[in-house]
């Protein structure tokens, strides 16, 4: 049954809306757009280039909501003009890759543009810019933008639950609707101009979260990058999203997904263990995520400034008068500089209540401290925003009334739209900086402020300033904010702490210029090394290693719509069909076939684990073939499987993985005799029970040669995490005993060591070797990590040169997945239906069927 998040909207947009579409046609890109760095290092590629336009050239397709475009209409002709956004991190990031990089831009323009016009558009943006705009219908764009993103995932993703209906705007799945239809539309736009085999995409931030899915399901083996520039909530947060399943398996389609810190990251882990039932692991250094055999990489890296274009700004005469101004309006008074969106989010009001705390605890401060709080335009006119601007403007007047005087206002509010030459003016005069928001992806505040108070030399000329001086720094950040980590010289505070943040601001204005320039020099030469270049350059390192082995693999898409994703494997692995196994198995001899039981021919989702008739038919008949010598060989304790297959007399079976071996019914048990002495599980069972008690919904298997501790129904994260701890704490107590300790999918199990399903395998093929019956058709089944042990080990004993002839070998797996086997089976349905033609080979045929067979050949 379909569930309700539309998993089948990969079409939805493509029928539901009338787009107009660039070209398909398009041809290789000759322009390079203009950058901030000098265009002149690298050259333009033009007409007059030496590079040849038939040769291939590396592209980067950048993929975000807002092309780094400034548009407007001309008064006089009515067209528009276009000139490229300096300040967009999407233009600033192309300084991180090589100079002979072409770079494509893809997304949607900050203005309207009319149906009749966008082809013009698409062109002279294409010519001039590089760039490919999206043009999303209107009703679209209101509920792709302003509806779910704006509406739905950014307050989730800042923590904000919609628990009452003035308190955020619940689920609306016309929005989804409409998220999905533009996602749809950017990923036309990129397949109209991707060669998949050579070109890397990269896809910004969350408003284009399944647009992966959509790249993927076309091209399976695309190169494709994802950042997400906003925090990733924790699991108890995000699982209230309706459609979290599909935003998940998403990301999950790039190759590479980028964060700013380690604590996103972790909450995306976290979410993809508890919700996706997958793992991850460091690998040497790096965090991947095993996706039905594709490794996705998380990467952790916070992105920087453009040291150039803000370095730019400073050496503005402008900037240098504004700066002079400033410094004679508070001359002989500390300024703390506030910068933020008026935003709920930004912690605005709190940070004004620690000023007034600040103010009623040192009056000494009165007349000598100014906060200056730029307001930057808000980005929404929602009820929320308008409440916290009245909010601010409330508090600031009350410190104003209480406080102030004729010639001196504690707080000013600069509400209104602030020039970048002003805004660094006030960076550079500032003695402190702080970023109180209660919660934000990065906030580069701190990251500008820290260049502003460095200055650059025309700046120090213009103020006379010596070049050699001391530079000088305070920084109080909020905890929540992305860049903290990075900033290990700022007083860190928790924002809703009033009393913490004040006392951070007076250590900050009261501490020594000694300790204040350490400071300084510590973050300016983090900053300075870790700019926008190095984080674009450092990710699409990563990326182009994350990608490295796309072609070795062979590659099956599988699932519909947003529930698609690739499985991955090895260029041999393939399916077994039946025709094939049973014509090898109709011109052999003498057979060996190894079964696993639980996941191999009874579901593991099964809560009845007795085998159904039609198994127990099936396996006589292949046992009563004298050519066959069949095994079952499971985990399950030798009660059970002596109670299930007690109707079938000739097929043999290893209980807890070969401990107990059984020839036939009629035969008796035969013990392991790699390891009698299991007076080990006397030290175990107490430390296993100990974990139990400490584990809610964990439990212990006991088994005759074994003792299993199992965690499926335990909390993943905290069951994971004690499943580590038991395993550290058995191999440290079983150091000299003869036990192996192993991990498993949610068990920790210990075991006798030497003892594996491999060894049952090795013993029953020698057996038939010594008894003068060599195999020449050997097949074996098993679904989880156990049953590797038998694949390998048939492997092995079958090149043995004491056979006569290399028999014909079949190790299946079942399930899609990376294996030492050679084949797979998608399920316990294709393992009965493998068995019932094996069976059917091994009846003997009706007497008037075998003799019309023998009239018919000899005919013949």
């Amino acid at each position: 049954m379909a569930s309700r998040s539309y998993v089948n909207l990969l079409d939805l947009a493509g029928g539901l809306l009338d787009i107009p579409h660039t070209p398909k046609t398009i041809p290789r890109i000759m322009t390079v757009p203009g950058v901030i760095s000098d265009l002149d290092v690298c050259g333009r590629y033009d007409g007059d280039s030496d590079v040849s336009s038939s040769g291939y050239r590396e592209r980067k397709i950048l993929v975000a909501n807002m092309l780094p475009l400034q548009a407007k209409r001309d008064i006089q002709t009515g067209k528009w003009c276009f000139s490229l956004d300096e300040d967009s991190i999407l233009l600033q990031l192309k300084d991180g890759f090589s100079c002979d990089t072409e770079v494509i831009y893809v997304g949607s323009l900050k203005v309207e543009i009319d149906a009749h016009e966008q082809e013009e558009v698409a062109q002279k943006l294409l010519e001039d810019f590089n760039c490919i705009p999206t043009f999303l219908p209107h009703d679209v764009q209101k509920k792709f933008y302003y509806g779910f993103c704006k509406q739905q995932l950014w307050p989730l993703f800042h923590y904000m639950l919609p628990m009452f209906p003035d308190h955020g705007d619940r689920f609306d799945r016309s929005l989804w609707q409409a998220y999905v239809s533009a996602n749809k539309i950017f990923a036309d736009k990129v397949m109209e101009i991707i060669n998949p085999d050579d070109d890397f995409v990269w896809v910004q931030d969350y408003h284009l979260m399944v647009l992966p899915t959509f790249l993927r399901k076309r091209y399976n083996r695309v190169k494709l990058g994802f950042f997400l520039h906003s925090p990733f909530p924790s699991s108890e947060i995000y699982r209230t999203l309706p459609v979290r399943d599909e935003i998940l398996r998403g990301l999950l389609n790039s190759d590479l997904i980028g964060f700013h810190t380690f604590d996103y990251a972790r909450h995306f882990l976290s979410c993809c263990k508890r919700m996706l039932g997958l793992d991850y692991e460091s690998k040497r250094g790096h965090i991947g995520l095993d996706y039905f055999g594709r490794t996705i990489f998380i990467k952790i890296l916070p992105v920087g400034i453009h040291m150039g274009r803000l370095e730019s700004v400073l050496n503005l005469q402008s900037t240098s008068a504004k700066l002079k101004e400033i410094r004679e309006e508070f001359k002989g008074r500390k300024v703390i500089l506030g910068v933020d969106d008026m935003d709920i989010f930004k912690g605005i009001s709190l940070k004004l209540l620690a000023v007034e705390q600040l103010l009623q605890q040192n009056q000494d401060l009165k007349g000598k401290v100014v906060l200056v709080q730029i307001v930057n335009p808000a980005r929404s006119s929602g009820k929320d925003v308008q409440e916290a601007k009245k909010e601010t403007n409330l508090i600031a007047q009350r410190i104003n009334d209480t406080f102030g005087s004729n010639n001196y206002q504690p707080v000013i509010l600069i509400d209104r739209p602030v020039p970048r030459f002003e805004k660094s003016a006030y960076y550079a005069v500032a003695e402190c900086c702080i970023v109180n928001a209660v919660r934000d992806g990065m906030n580069l505040v701190p990251y500008k402020y820290i260049v502003c108070r460095q200055g650059t030399a025309l700046m120090d000329k213009a103020l006379t300033r010596k070049s050699d001086s001391p530079r000088t720094s305070m920084l109080v950040v909020s905890e929540f904010i992305g860049c903290s980590p990075s900033l290990s010289g700022a007083i860190r505070v928790n924002p809703w702490n009033i009393d913490a943040v004040a006392d951070a601001l007076y250590s900050a204005v009261t501490m020594n210029d000694s300790e204040k320039q350490l400071r300084h020099e510590k973050h300016y030469r983090y900053i300075s090394s870790h700019d926008v270049a190095y984080w674009a350059r450092s990710f699409v390192q990563d990326l182009e290693r994350a990608c490295k082995d796309h072609y070795t693999k062979r590659c099956w898409g599988m699932g519909l719509g947003l529930g698609f994703r690739v499985v991955s494997l090895s260029p041999g692995f393939r399916k077994l069909s039946v025709d094939h196994i049973v014509s090898a198995y109709k011109r052999t001899g003498r057979r060996a076939i190894f079964l696993d039981y639980d996941g191999t021919i009874v579901p593991k989702s099964s809560i009845n684990k007795t085998p159904s008739p039609e198994v127990i038919s099936v396996l006589n008949d292949m046992c009563n073939d004298p050519k066959n010598t069949v095994f079952i060989v499971s985990g399950r304790g030798r009660d059970s499987l002596s109670k299930w297959f007690t109707s079938c007399k000739m097929i043999g079976l290893a209980a807890e993985h070969g401990y107990f071996l059984r020839w036939s019914k009629d035969s008796e048990w035969e013990t392991s005799p790699l390891s009698p002495d299991l007076d080990w599980k006397k030290i175990v069972e107490p430390v296993m029970q100990l974990y139990t008690e400490a584990t809610d919904g964990s439990n212990i298997e006991t088994k005759e040669s074994a003792l299993v501790w199992h965690h499926q129904y335990a909390d993943p994260d905290f069951g994971s995490c004690q499943a580590k701890e038991l395993l550290n704490h058995l191999e440290s107590v079983l150091a000299n005993e003869p036990a192996v300790v192993t991990r498993g999918r949610h068990i920790v199990e210990v075991k006798p060591q030497g003892l594996n399903k491999g060894w049952v395998a090795e013993k029953v093929l020698s057996n038939m070797v010594n008894d003068g019956n060599p195999p020449d058709f050997v097949m074996c089944v098993g679904d989880d990590i156990s049953d590797e042990d038998m694949f390998e080990s048939i492997l092995r004993t079958v090149s043995c040169p004491s056979l006569p002839v290399v028999p014909e070998i079949f190790a299946c797996t079942v399930g899609q997945k990376p294996s030492k086997a050679k084949y797979y089976l998608d399920d316990p349905a294709d393992v009965m239906k493998l068995l019932q033609g094996l069976g059917a080979s091994s009846k003997p045929k009706p007497r008037h069927l075998a003799q019309f067979q023998v009239s018919f050949e000899s005919t013949v």
